[in-house]
């Protein structure tokens, strides 16, 4: 049989794809969180272009109030009485912006009132309170398009899902026995020295299931107890722990044995880590999800946690190392049914 397509992927990518979506102004409607989710290229360009059409706008307007004022006109015949060496009595004439005689160089002062940049060569006199009008939304909107735009970078080089990067899981899970059970078990670990805070651990199987009216869920997604070495769903991830999941007459493994278990193609076990970071207080979640091939029975991780120089040591090299250990070939059912004989 073909192998089943994985729900989430082994670095937590969620196997899904959105079509045939009609209502697409709902993305419009949270313009920030549409312009965090964009791509690289596609923010850049948005990046770019807004500060150069905002540049050519307002270029543009003061390009008109100097014409409107006749500024151009009188920049250009003082450009040319100044070179016939013609220019006699003093000039009385107060532009509304000072060296502004041609597009370029308006497109120049709008850009430099923008970006805050003042080279002195031009500059709003009292003479047009149009001007000074301009002069003021512009700033105001340079200001928006800085605190959006800047705001956006930030948010997507700080993303939380960057931290999850260093969030590992074992690449194979295990079942063996611990404490007399069969139990399904992991490796979790943390790369960075970094803490957690709050890290919570939870565990789901999504496998096509259908009702007793005959409805069919394809992705039917079950909740199981984790269990961890302190206890409950909370997890001191200071080195890495192996999370266990005990076999129970409630668990949907409780029927499955080594003979059966790569038989469920549509088998999947989601595994989702969630907590704060602590260097910047943003939430961060990792995913990975593990097959039926890729669950191993009758194995067990191996130690990599050792005291050494009065420190313990972590070896990240034997991670997701097994040894096989004397495991029962039956299901957990059967288990605790010869249990319940003998």
């Amino acid at each position: 049989r073909e192998r089943r397509a994985r729900f989430v992927g082994k670095n937590g990518a969620c196997n899904v794809a959105h079509k045939n979506i009609r209502e697409q102004g709902r993305f419009l409607q949270d313009v920030f969180t549409t312009l965090v989710d964009l791509k690289w290229p596609h923010t850049l360009l948005i990046f770019t272009m807004s500060f150069l059409c905002s540049w050519l706008l307002f270029g543009m307007v003061w390009w008109l109030i100097a014409f409107a004022h006749g500024d151009l006109d009188h920049s250009t015949r003082l450009q040319r009485d100044l070179s016939e060496a013609a220019a006699g009595a003093p000039d009385n004439f107060v532009p509304c912006v000072t060296s502004i005689h041609s597009f370029t160089s308006a497109f120049l002062f709008s850009i430099e009132v923008q970006v805050t940049i003042g080279f002195g060569g031009r500059m709003v006199t009292e003479e047009c309170p149009a001007a000074i009008l301009v002069l003021i939304v512009q700033n105001i909107v340079g200001l928006v398009i800085n605190a959006i735009m800047l705001g956006c970078i930030f948010m997507k080089t700080s993303q939380a899902h960057r931290r999850a990067e260093t969030l590992i899981f074992s690449k194979h899970a295990v079942i063996a026995l611990r404490d007399g059970k069969l139990c399904f078990m992991l490796r979790v670990g943390d790369l960075r020295k970094s803490m957690i805070i709050s890290a919570t651990i939870r565990m789901q199987v999504v496998k096509k299931t259908a009702s007793l009216e005959g409805e069919v869920v394809p992705l039917n997604q079950i909740d199981i107890q984790m269990e961890n070495p302190v206890g409950g769903n909370s997890i001191f991830l200071v080195s890495p722990l192996i999370i266990y999941h005990v076999i129970d007459k409630n668990s949907p493994l409780y029927d499955i044995s080594p003979l059966n278990l790569h038989h469920h193609e549509d088998l999947e076990i989601i595994v989702i880590l969630e907590g704060v970071v602590e260097t910047t207080g943003i939430t961060t979640q990792a995913r990975t999800s593990y097959l039926a091939d890729e669950i191993l029975w009758g194995q067990r991780f191996v130690p990599i946690v050792a005291e050494e120089d009065g420190r313990y040591s972590v070896d990240y090299s034997k991670f997701g190392n097994t040894v096989k250990v004397p495991t029962p070939s039956c299901t957990a059912r059967q288990l605790e049914e010869d249990k319940s004989i003998m």
